[in-house]
């Protein structure tokens, strides 16, 4: 009986973590048409009020939960308040290329940056880890290359945009994970420690008269307000769904992100999917395939030795 209840009780958890994985990358994926409501704003303006109404909305929801000794614990550690400083510099540039893609509508380099990421990930392993490539992920990686190179050479440049996005996103994934920190209490910190980075930038369009307060619109005011949420909303989602489900299903949700990319940028708003374009997509796609299947087969492997051990 208390074996029936038990497994009951997982399969709850693991629907609802489920639930909250799909919630956290469905909003990651209609982030660009979040930003579409603010494209009439410079990037660097709208990662500064990003910055700025983070540090509020977070700080508020850490303080209403009771978080704050974890927060005040990051500040009596030296190296991981150095180490939130590389990650708050990671993401700063991440956000600041991905809005600056929106406004310019370059929405699927920032789908191919996402699709790219995953592979992007396990090279940050093996260069900073030195762990092991799988023959799996040697031959994932190796088309990915491919894909870039080909890019490069048939659209005469390096997809730039995508290249950044997928390795500020890696480094930044690999310095949080190395990080002794919960994942919103992290942001908080990292934003906090760019809080007066944003602050002195807003202060200082403001002194060359640029409305760096969009006070002349009211509706994208509210829209750069909102920041602070989108950013922290799927975050917790996030965490609560890695605390629920095992991480080859979320490395699997992954990939809804990018894909709601991809989607919005070709049928919502036109972006042109040229003969060059597609076939980076098709060969990207293709190295997922090769690393999801390998993935698997490694995580089954896993499961059934422990399976034995027990």
């Amino acid at each position: 009986m208390s074996q029936t209840v038990s497994d009951t009780d997982a399969q709850a958890e693991l629907r609802q973590g489920l639930l909250f994985g799909l919630a956290a990358y469905g909003m990651w994926g209609f982030f660009p048409a979040y930003y579409k409501l603010t494209e009439t704003v410079p990037a660097d303006i709208v990662v500064s009020h990003r910055i700025l109404w983070s540090v509020l909305f977070v700080g508020l929801y850490l303080y209403l939960r009771g978080r704050w000794p974890e927060v005040r614990g990051v500040f009596r550690e030296p190296k991981v308040l150095m180490a939130l400083s590389a990650s708050a510099t990671l993401i700063a540039v991440n956000w600041l290329v991905f809005v600056w893609a929106i406004s310019n509508s370059q929405v699927l380099d920032v789908s191919l940056g996402y699709f790219i990421n995953p592979l992007v990930s396990i090279l940050v392993g093996l260069v900073v880890l030195h762990e092991k490539l799988s023959r799996g992920q040697a031959v994932a990686i190796s088309i990915a290359v491919l894909a870039v190179v080909l890019q490069a050479v048939l659209a005469g440049g390096l997809p730039w945009v995508s290249l950044v996005l997928a390795f500020s996103f890696a480094g930044y994934g690999y310095v949080r994970k190395v990080t002794p920190v919960k994942a919103t209490p992290g942001l908080f910190v990292e934003t906090l420690l760019l809080f007066p980075l944003a602050a002195v930038y807003i202060l200082l369009n403001l002194s060359w008269g640029v409305d760096a307060l969009i006070l002349n619109d009211l509706p994208v005011l509210a829209a750069l307000a909102g920041t602070g949420i989108v950013t922290a909303l799927p975050l917790i989602f996030f965490s609560s769904a890695a605390r629920r489900v095992p991480l080859f299903m979320l490395g699997l949700m992954q990939y809804l992100a990018p894909s709601i990319h991809f989607l919005m940028a070709v049928y919502v708003w036109g972006e042109p999917l040229d003969q060059t374009r597609l076939i980076g997509f098709v060969m990207i796609w293709a190295a997922l395939a090769v690393f999801t299947w390998d993935s698997w087969r490694r995580y089954r492997k896993s499961r059934s030795v422990t399976e034995k051990g027990t």
